[in-house]
């Protein structure tokens, strides 16, 4: 007689799936600093070495449940590299850069759900603030009680500026040379890093 096996499911093509679906929705109810690979193995009844051996860790888990399809911590130490200074240009030139490339197709798509979608928008919104803002943020000498307001100006240049060159397309926006748009933008953005705030 063939022994039981027990509620957890096995390493076949589902699997890969359930976990997605699983992380999809923990990430978006609990935010990435409280989903856990073991909450979210849990919920989609398998092993949490199943999680690690299709996804690796929980950073590349939480990209593959965004769609992002690059590693934000391959691209920022050329946006930190040089210090504070120029910061908020190359931060513009980095994100001008992904977008314009044929990784870019996959971003728009993402923001153009996030916008129709209350759970797409806020895996998107735990994507930028987890994977991007603060990993900056935490590069610069900014009291710990701005990082939040800092982080969200910064976000409002970037996500508008995609909405506007790569959703909307307006012009001459969308089809502005990427440096134009960093000397226009840039400084805006390092006001926002490291300048001061109203209040």
């Amino acid at each position: 007689m063939t022994p039981r096996r027990t509620g957890r499911r096995p390493g076949n093509p589902d699997t890969r799936q359930a976990i997605l679906a699983a992380a999809r929705t923990t990430f978006a109810e609990r935010g990435f600093d409280a989903a856990s690979i073991r909450v979210i193995a849990a919920a989609a009844g398998v092993d949490p070495a199943l999680v690690h051996h299709y996804f690796g860790s929980k950073e590349e888990l939480f990209r593959a449940t965004v769609e992002i399809p690059l590693d934000p911590a391959e691209l920022l130490p050329v946006v930190l590299a040089g210090g504070v200074d120029g910061v908020g240009e190359r931060l513009v030139r980095t994100f001008l850069g992904v977008w314009d490339s044929p990784a870019g197709k996959a971003a728009v798509a993402l923001l153009r759900s996030a916008v129709n979608n209350d759970w797409t928008a806020r895996l998107l919104r735990e994507f930028l603030v987890t994977q991007v803002l603060r990993r900056v943020l935490d590069h610069l000498d900014v009291p710990p009680a701005e990082l939040p307001l800092r982080g969200s100006l910064v976000a409002t240049q970037m996500v508008g500026l995609a909405m506007m060159r790569y959703v909307i397309r307006l012009e001459p926006v969308a089809s502005a040379d990427p440096e134009t748009l960093v000397r226009a933008i840039g400084p805006t953005v390092q006001r926002y890093l490291t300048g001061d705030l109203p209040g």
